[in-house]
């Protein structure tokens, strides 16, 4: 299949995207040993789980890639879903003498990585998809985190094109079997900036394509598990069908699961969100409901950071955001987005790329 990216790389996380699954525990590729290779040690640590199909999963792939490629160890660490259990998963992780970088992702490890960075100041840390206060105070990063390297991602752009493209596809009543149908709706896991950034994108480019805001269903899985929910995933989801929604667009890890479903039982369309996931889901329905999904390619930024490591030149003490114009966020242009979005569209979209990139277009956020 010819899968090429425009833009590609929505590199969410989230997305922002995210993700929370069940079971805990660690295992992975790589050993507790340092690499036989002599190459870096890096430990994956999950405030969740893997199997989410988007988020970490795509974090996973990137360091499979740099151990395969670059000769770094890895290890994986999976909390579970019980956020008791994170905190002191993490003290244990940073305890270890099995890693030369720890890295972990989303805005509710920053609080963690800020406390643990200073107590091990020989060791490196990564957060992926939000910042640690470099600022210190507050009790965190005491030596203003400077063993700690932060990458954020433009995830308002990516929401941007989705809402750009559900829009054009309503109007131009291209979804077979929903023709009449005018809403859309987005799903995200729980109230914060990060999941607030896709909304405020989706909502902008949805309204610049000549939708109206009204039309935008938003709700929030919320609860103890707000990434790891699908059964919540598929209730919220057959709300907002029954409401008229052509398509959801969850971006909500896990509890993302629960919207494929609820696609094919409505006979409706999704996006998906962080991976390609008409590639990634097994099941071949859920897999024909999803249009495009839209990528934060958290893997290719990983990736790109472990190349920097290996060479020495990975900038600590700061924070880099990267969107569009570094591929990092985008969608995916394959043959099934060929047969279902008509060629105009598609046109349209590339535009709305290029006006972004050219800076004509200036996505609004949430931060």
């Amino acid at each position: 299949m010819n899968r090429s990216r425009v833009a590609a790389v929505v590199a969410v996380a989230g997305v922002l995207a995210l993700a929370a699954c069940g079971g805990g525990g660690s295992g992975g590729a790589g050993s507790s040993s340092p690499a036989a290779s002599g190459g870096l040690r890096i430990k994956l640590v999950v405030n969740g789980g893997l199997g989410d199909k988007s988020f970490f999963d795509s974090a996973h792939e990137g360091l499979k890639r740099a151990q395969k490629n670059l000769g770094f160890d890895l290890k994986v660490v999976e909390l579970g879903s019980d956020r008791t259990k994170w905190e002191p998963g993490f003290e244990d992780a940073a305890a270890g003498d099995d890693y030369d970088i720890l890295a972990a992702g989303t805005f509710d490890v920053t609080d963690y990585i800020g406390k643990l960075a200073p107590e091990h100041p020989d060791k490196k840390f990564w957060v992926f998809d939000a910042p640690v206060d470099y600022r210190g105070g507050g009790g965190v990063c005491a030596n203003r985190c400077e063993n700690v390297y932060s990458v954020t991602f433009k995830q308002n752009e990516g929401g941007y094109l989705a809402g750009f493209l559900a829009q054009k596809l309503v109007a131009a009543k291209a979804l077979k079997g929903a023709e009449s149908l005018s809403k859309v709706g987005v799903i995200g896991g729980v109230k914060t900036p990060v999941i607030d950034d896709f909304v405020v994108g989706f909502k902008a480019g949805y309204t610049s394509a000549g939708g109206g805001e009204s039309d935008v269903l938003v709700q929030y899985v919320g609860g103890d598990k707000p990434f790891g929910d699908p059964a919540k995933g598929k209730e919220i989801s057959n709300a907002m069908y029954g409401q008229g929604a052509a398509l959801v667009w969850p971006v909500a890890g896990l509890s993302g699961l629960g919207t494929f479903e609820s696609a094919v039982a409505n006979k409706r369309y999704t996006f998906g969100i962080d991976s390609d996931q008409h590639e990634t889901l097994v099941d071949q329905a859920q897999r024909d409901t999803v249009i495009t999904s839209m990528l934060k390619n958290v893997g290719n930024a990983l990736y790109k950071a472990a190349e920097q490591a290996k060479a020495g030149s990975l900038k600590y003490g700061a924070v880099d955001s990267i969107g569009l114009k570094q591929d990092a966020v985008g969608y995916v242009d394959n043959d099934h987005f060929k047969q279902v979005v008509p060629e105009s569209v598609r046109t349209d979209l590339r535009q709305a790329v290029d006006r972004i990139n050219s800076g004509t277009v200036r996505v609004p956020t949430a931060f």
